[in-house]
């Protein structure tokens, strides 16, 4: 029901731009959240958005250089990430839920996920 893409090989200091398109019903009332996984480690909390888009979270990692957006006319959600680095390669995954959170066990749907490898 989320169907993340936009992920690929850039070099560091490039951007993305992540999207996760949804098919669930009533779009425009869920939060959606970024999470990510590197290799080897927990699936992280990235970044987060409220239903009407007023309200955004960000792990400090990543404040200043990505930025979440949602077009709920279009039922998705974006992930902007510009100044990339090497560090912030894993697979980036799209969650819906009922509020903007970085506890990810609160998301109730999850997409596929999009790889996305920076080189240094």
């Amino acid at each position: 029901q989320l169907q993340a893409s936009g992920g690929g090989l850039v070099q560091a200091g490039g951007s993305l731009r992540l999207s996760c398109a949804a098919s669930v019903h009533s779009f425009d009332t869920y939060s959606m959240g970024w999470f990510r996984q590197a290799p080897g480690k927990e699936r992280d909390f990235v970044a987060a958005i409220s239903w009407r888009g007023s309200v955004t979270y960000y792990t400090d990692s990543v404040k200043g250089r990505f930025t979440v957006s949602r077009d709920n006319a279009k039922n998705t959600v974006y992930l902007q990430m510009n100044s990339l680095k090497p560090e912030d390669t894993a697979v980036y995954y799209c969650a819906a839920g009922t509020r903007a959170t970085p506890v990810r066990n609160e998301y109730k749907y999850w997409g596929q996920g999009t790889l996305v490898t920076v080189s240094s």
